[in-house]
């Protein structure tokens, strides 16, 4: 099966090959971008394997369509490795790099206007997470009552996500299920922490009245 960053590297032409930075040298992040930038395929193959796994975690959260996030992810990390030259390091590589994949996630949202059902369950770093984890009662399976409350809660709730607009799922992503600060998530999307604190407030604000006397 192709790793993720062995797509990467399909995506972008990178052979592989050897530069002047063994993989298995210990270098901080900063060292490893000044590298790839001066044209080191295995120091941006290093940055590949940093972020890849989250990168392609949150475009599937954010898209729901494994085919579409991994075109997201490829597409993503074509144009770091186009642009990384303009990597001037006045912000996090992360925060760049999340802007990047945010604003093609939005973009993708936008053009398609994505108002489908999706699933309560998403990947983390920590494994499979429940989105109803904060709501639904664990003695549900002992409760046909309160089953088939969690599933009325879970069809709601998948509703109302499918239903937020593109700037309101993915700063409800980020600040939930990637544990961004809203301050990082403002720099992410290009406005401020305020912007981003209104976006996630009118999220939370129409989940909960989704949701309305089941919670």
């Amino acid at each position: 099966m192709t790793t993720n960053s062995a797509l990467a590297q399909q995506a972008i032409g990178v052979s592989g090959q050897s530069g002047s930075l063994a993989i298995g040298n210990r270098m901080d992040e900063e060292a490893l971008i000044r590298a790839a930038q001066t044209g080191d395929h295995d120091a941006f193959e290093r940055l590949v394997r940093q972020y890849d796994s989250a990168v392609l975690r949150l475009a599937m959260n954010v898209l729901r369509s494994e085919d579409d996030a991994h075109d997201v992810y490829q597409e993503a990390f074509l144009r770091v490795y186009r642009n990384l030259g303009k990597f001037r390091f006045d912000c996090s590589f992360q925060t760049w790099l999340y802007r990047i994949v945010s604003n093609l996630c939005v973009d993708f949202l936008r053009r398609k206007r994505v108002r489908h059902t999706e699933p309560a369950v998403i990947e983390n770093e920590e494994g499979t997470v429940d989105r109803l984890a904060a709501v639904a009662d664990s003695r549900g399976e002992a409760d046909p009552q309160r089953s088939l409350l969690s599933r009325e809660v879970s069809d709601r709730i998948q509703t109302v996500m499918a239903g937020l607009t593109a700037r309101e799922r993915m700063v409800f992503e980020l600040r939930h299920f990637e544990g961004m600060r809203l301050k990082e998530i403002g720099e992410t999307l290009g406005t401020t922490e305020e912007a981003a604190k209104n976006c996630l407030f009118r999220a939370t604000r129409k989940l909960r009245s989704a949701l309305g006397g089941l919670l």
